[in-house]
């Protein structure tokens, strides 16, 4: 509850910076005047921003578990799956939530957690890293994804992902106008936005994406730093985490649907998209701390 007050006054946070902002530099006037409502702006670049970032936080379970065919286990048909769910239980009990569900999925190494709450999340682990670790391993592996659900990493890459939206429409579509004023500056006839306006926020839109998408990636990077860490402290001791990570390093990591990318275990490495960082890095970060 207290992460959807935060994503609450997030976007009122927002919406009154990029006010104000627009009010004291004039901007509210320059958009009037070439055919653009601030408040209009503000409120589009509202619904663009968080509308959909918070619309696939909500279906990020179900696309999960549509996207990567994963199984939820209702009734454990073997042994393994019973320790899977005895497992994931405990530590969420530790971690102080809920018992997500537990899926499986065909696949090669990797798992991921998702979820809108941290209440009623999943976790998800694939045949091929149930067949590559070690008990032990895979113990980590699944304590590194409670860690990312008690943290809460789920709604906070969403506030992240839809301040960046927002920032990116509405930073396009002032630069857009700015751009068409300039252009249409002896055109005392026409009136609304032009095609330098249209081209001018296509092109600032890919842009500043980019730009928001490093600055995502980055914050992605740190939450998998943290939730390494929690790991460590669920388990009570940091070995465990340290050879599934080496462990993970030596196979071929599974592919994630691209929504689901920055949830996995295992991710891109050595690129400033990457959504997490990479191995050799995550083993040190993790000898460091004591």
């Amino acid at each position: 509850m207290k992460r959807i007050v935060l994503f609450v006054l997030t976007n009122v946070a927002i919406m009154v910076v990029l006010g104000v902002t627009a009010s004291l530099f004039g901007f509210n006037r320059f958009l009037t005047a070439n055919g653009l409502d601030l408040s209009a702006l503000l409120g589009f670049s509202l619904i663009m921003g968080f509308g959909g970032a918070f619309i696939s936080l909500l279906m990020s379970k179900p696309i999960a578990k549509w996207s990567t065919g994963a199984k939820v286990i209702t009734q454990p048909a073997n042994a393994d799956e019973a320790w899977l769910l005895q497992t994931v239980h405990g530590f969420a009990e530790r971690a102080g939530i809920a018992t997500p569900e537990v899926a499986i999925y065909e696949g090669d190494a990797n798992a991921f957690a998702t979820g809108a709450f941290k209440n009623s999340a999943l976790v998800a682990v694939s045949t091929g890293l149930l067949r590559g670790m070690t008990r032990e391993e895979v113990e980590a592996v699944l304590a590194h994804e409670v860690a990312h659900i008690a943290n809460g990493d789920m709604v906070t890459m969403t506030l992240i992902q839809g301040v960046m939206n927002t920032f990116v429409v509405f930073i396009s579509r002032v630069i857009g106008s700015l751009v068409d004023a300039a252009l249409r500056r002896n055109d005392s006839e026409s009136s609304g936005p032009g095609m330098g306006y249209f081209i001018t926020t296509i092109v600032m839109d890919i842009v500043l994406g980019f730009v928001a998408a490093i600055i995502v990636s980055w914050f992605s990077r740190q939450r998998e730093f943290r939730a390494d860490a929690g790991a460590t402290q669920l388990m009570g001791r940091k070995q465990p985490m340290i050879n599934a990570l080496a462990r993970l390093g030596g196979l071929h990591a599974g592919e994630l649907p691209k929504t689901m990318a920055a949830f996995g275990i295992a991710g891109g490495l050595g690129s400033l998209f990457a959504t997490h960082p990479p191995i050799e890095a995550r083993i040190a970060r993790l000898r460091e701390n004591h």
